[in-house]
């Protein structure tokens, strides 16, 4: 994975990091709201499986986005974990949303194995689209109550292994709303880019 590259990374401002991959890729660290992101194609929501948007980071999208992203959504359901839809993304600064189930139903616990399969489902939707750019939550760190060092972890392994082979996927980002995320996502990402 990225072996014998040369790996820079540049610290824009308080809330972005960028880390220049071999191949013209990049992942991108940032702080902040999901809903007011910029620059990425699409955006993920970690949804649940019956793809009804009304806690979280889901219930964020579709207050910003619009309600048509749940409509659109909803014609999907129900949708397994370890699969993904994309949807138009409304009034978001993105084109696309894609809808990746942690969890089956609304406010439940969830697993690494679920984070593990929705990050993969995502990546993959993503590629069949034809997206180039795309922005990840912390899954499953919100109600699923998975914990940032450990969803962190999974998602970056899982997006790195990813990158390196993909054919059109050029920039993944990591978003978060806390310090605690923002801070995982880095360490998890320097820890993989180190280990490969």
């Amino acid at each position: 994975m990225f072996a014998g590259a040369k790996i820079k990374y540049w610290v824009l401002s308080v809330k972005t990091l960028i880390f220049e991959l071999r191949n013209r890729k990049r992942i991108r660290v940032l702080k902040g709201d999901i809903t007011k992101a910029i620059g990425f194609e699409a955006i993920v929501n970690p949804a649940n499986s019956l793809l009804l948007m009304g806690g979280g980071v889901a219930g964020a999208i579709k207050r910003v986005g619009g309600e048509e992203i749940e409509a659109e959504a909803r014609k999907h359901a129900p949708l397994p974990v370890g699969e993904a839809v994309v949807t138009k993304a409304g009034r978001l600064g993105v084109k696309y949303v894609i809808h990746a189930p942690t969890m089956e139903n609304p406010a439940m616990r969830t697993s690494l194995m679920k984070v593990k399969a929705a990050t993969e489902a995502a990546l993959k939707a993503a590629e069949a689209t034809g997206i180039t750019s795309i922005l990840f939550p912390g899954m499953g760190t919100g109600i699923g109550g998975v914990k940032p060092e450990a969803a962190a972890e999974v998602m970056t392994k899982i997006v790195l292994d990813y990158l390196d082979k993909s054919e059109k996927l050029r920039e993944v980002g990591f978003i978060a709303y806390s310090d605690d995320l923002f801070r995982a996502f880095l360490k998890a990402i320097k820890n993989n880019l180190t280990s490969s």
